[in-house]
């Protein structure tokens, strides 16, 4: 019998690396070239249409190209949204990025270190970036800074790696420039915001509070109807300022206030010490988010994986952060869910993120979906959905 579940095992991996690679492959050129690919901005932008904004002294991961998104609606107010998609910290992890296959078989699967076509799904026209009637957000003007580097967006530097197949390769820690260049070419597009929504999710949720003081400051010094958003940013680890420093060659100012293991409380500390009273702060997690939990084995055991017992202790390490950030000088607002992920994807657990997927508008024990939740913040309504679903301290 052992022989044959291992035969079956092997069978069922086989078929799983298969479908996500035909699935990526499918998705990628299906899109590319039609009438679904986002069109490159060439003169000015039509009311309403997402567009690609190719910005040469960028870099993607892989020494690529790189492109942000852009849609306008509305020259008031602006979405700016910091994009997610992964991490490295040594060779390791470089040497593992993100493909349909290693996805839907677990093999590890660090971070995405390009902006190939699939990657748009990801980053347009769901959640809060869809133009269905049902998004309250979608009468505003929105920038997706994309995201394929693997250092949170703010790094500036490169390392040599091995990868899987033998071979010298180089990933590139460009985000910190990306970021720079990016909002330069958002505050061109949308120099007249008076309300403005800053918004990341996974790395770019670790990235709102380390780069909205630099939004608020050079691009938009004058604006103070601001609102922050974190979306899934907990990933518990000693070594964060030696790799903002030494690794990423990250801004000393960031390296500097990277004290504990919890980066994103560091960061949001630092960004309540420059911001105060002018943003609006806001957080949101699942409780057993199935992708950060294994992150988080990974840092502790050194595997890539998750099940019951990783997603049990990520959802202790979230309502001790929570209490953590109960005690900062700035009220933060919470929208915690336990939305389930999807079995052949999750391996159990709940899902990662819900600003830019289809659970934003999944409401939280048939009370409030984060898309009413974030709407009503924006308009200075404040309140905290979920917190009930942590597991309470023994």
């Amino acid at each position: 019998m052992s022989k044959i579940k291992e035969q079956t095992d092997n069978i069922t991996y086989m078929l799983r690396e298969m479908t996500g690679d035909l699935v990526e492959h499918s998705l990628g050129d299906g899109l590319e070239g039609s009438r679904w690919e986002a069109p490159v901005l060439e003169k000015k932008m039509r009311g309403g249409v997402w567009y690609r904004i190719p910005i040469e002294e960028a870099m993607s991961g892989d020494g690529s190209g790189y492109h942000i998104y852009a849609r306008y609606k509305h020259k008031k107010k602006l979405c700016i949204i910091l994009s997610g998609g992964g991490i490295a910290w040594n060779r390791k992890m470089a040497a593992y990025p993100t493909t349909g296959a290693r996805k839907m078989t677990w093999q590890p699967h660090y971070y995405w270190n390009n902006l190939r076509p699939v990657t748009q799904i990801m980053n347009i026209n769901v959640g809060i970036t869809d133009t269905h009637r049902r998004n309250p957000f979608r009468g505003w003007s929105m920038a997706v800074i994309s995201y394929s580097t693997a250092d949170l967006h703010v790094g500036n530097s490169s390392m040599e790696f091995v990868t899987d197949e033998g071979q010298t390769d180089v990933l590139h820690f460009n985000g910190y420039n990306n970021f720079t260049l990016a909002m330069d070419h958002i505050r061109e597009l949308f120099p007249e915001a008076e309300t403005i929504l800053i918004a990341g999710d996974s790395a770019g949720a670790f990235a709102v509070p380390a780069l909205a003081p630099e939004i608020l400051t050079t691009w938009y010094p004058t604006c103070n109807d601001v609102t922050v958003l974190s979306d899934s940013a907990l990933l518990e680890r000693e070594g964060w300022e030696y790799t903002l420093k030494n690794i990423w060659h990250a801004p000393d100012h960031l390296v500097h206030a990277a004290h504990g293991s919890d980066l994103t409380y560091d960061w949001t500390s630092l960004m309540m010490s420059r911001l105060g009273s002018r943003c609006r702060y806001l957080y949101a997690s699942s409780v057993h988010d199935y992708l950060l939990s294994a992150y988080q084995r990974e840092v502790t055991s050194g595997e890539f994986s998750t099940d019951e017992n990783a997603q049990a202790d990520y959802a202790k390490r979230l309502a001790a952060m929570i209490e953590r950030m109960q005690h900062l000088p700035r009220r933060v607002h919470f929208f915690i869910n336990d939305h389930p992920m999807v079995p052949v994807i999750g391996r159990g657990g709940s899902v990662h993120t819900c600003v830019r997927t289809p659970q934003f508008f999944s409401k939280v024990e048939n009370e409030v979906s984060m898309a009413q939740w974030l709407r009503d913040a924006t308009e200075g309504k404040l309140y905290d959905i979920g917190l009930d679903l942590l597991p309470h301290s023994e």
